[in-house]
């Protein structure tokens, strides 16, 4: 089944689950000898990462950089979360 394409505020959220998907790829190996377990929240575009003990953690370090982005949020060694926003 094809996922529906959503856009919020101009922004196709598959695209940035794809693009998440990737950047979270070529980060995880390192990420895990550190941080297994805890959670990453990415901003696709730039490829900066936040780490926190839950997504919502991480996101919150995430919008102090970046408060109008979505962002890709994954636990470390696992895989990823269900949510592209955390709360503010």
């Amino acid at each position: 089944m094809e996922l529906e394409t959503i856009t919020y505020k101009n922004l196709n959220l598959k695209e940035i689950g794809q693009k998440g998907r990737e950047r979270f790829r070529a980060i995880s190996k390192d990420l895990e000898k550190e941080h297994f377990g805890k959670a990453v929240a990415i901003e696709v575009e730039s490829g900066d990462y936040f780490i926190g003990e839950t997504g919502v953690e991480a996101t919150k370090k995430a919008r102090k950089k970046y408060p109008d982005r979505i962002f890709y949020l994954a636990k470390i060694g696992y895989g990823t979360y269900v949510s592209f926003r955390g709360r503010k």
